[in-house]
């Protein structure tokens, strides 16, 4: 019984590994390291550490929120959003990389986005962008994070808008908790009634058994008298 009221408070646990935005986000963590560690740290350059910290935690913040979403719908949210932000500003800093170097951030009329964007929406995994990340240039790297970027946030709000919805419907865990605790009383109140139900039927046949039971033995007292 505890594990089934349990089952009731708590909400299905979420594989974060087999969410595409955690994985672009992984993607865009690893793609971080590699693109500072070629054309930002032999410059010394403080820039470094805020985007591979502001990507670590982008993809450990949706780690976090997935694992508190069973039990807290709240936590789950604001973790998102928070993981959300550190993207944002991981996508800041490509930007500025680009205008700083005077590079070109492309355009939806560039057909280099086009096929870039119709691949990274195709592709999660790094595996898929670890062999042709040696053959880019600064340019065509940025470019990429800030692709996966745009299209990680896209799916984490589809991913928040989903998690209200619930939310709305089913309520935190305080809901979760009274609704299964009232459900248990209700289901026990129907036990109770049905058992005092089942009682006064057995009160009932055990009194006509009894009152039966006295007919028969007058009617032997009769039928010896008369013998």
């Amino acid at each position: 019984m505890e594990n089934e009221s349990q089952g009731k408070i708590l909400k299905k646990a979420v594989v974060w590994e087999e969410l595409y935005f955690y994985q672009k986000s992984d993607t865009l963590y690893q793609l971080t390291v590699e693109f500072c560690h070629r054309f930002l740290s032999s410059h010394k350059d403080r820039t470094v550490d805020q985007m591979i910290q502001a990507a670590r935690s982008g993809k450990q913040n949706i780690v976090e929120g997935s694992e508190d979403g069973q039990t807290s719908s709240e936590m789950e949210i604001k973790l998102i959003n928070i993981a959300r932000g550190s993207l944002k500003e991981l996508l800041s800093d490509y930007y500025d990389y680009l205008n700083t170097h005077h590079l070109t951030p492309w355009t939806t009329s560039n057909p280099r986005l086009q096929r870039l964007r119709k691949f990274c929406s195709s592709h999660n995994n790094y595996s898929a962008y670890a062999p042709l990340i040696d053959k880019m240039s600064d340019e065509e790297m940025a470019n990429m994070a800030i692709t996966l970027c745009h299209q990680t946030d896209k799916m984490m709000c589809a991913h928040i808008k989903r998690l209200e919805r619930i939310f709305i419907e089913e309520g935190g865990i305080k809901e979760r908790m009274y609704a299964a605790r009232t459900g248990y009383r209700k289901a026990q109140d129907e036990r109770l009634h049905a058992l005092e139900k089942e009682n006064l039927q057995l009160k009932t046949e055990i009194s006509t058994l009894k009152k039966r039971i006295l007919e028969l033995e007058e009617e032997i007292k009769r039928i010896r008298d008369i013998g």
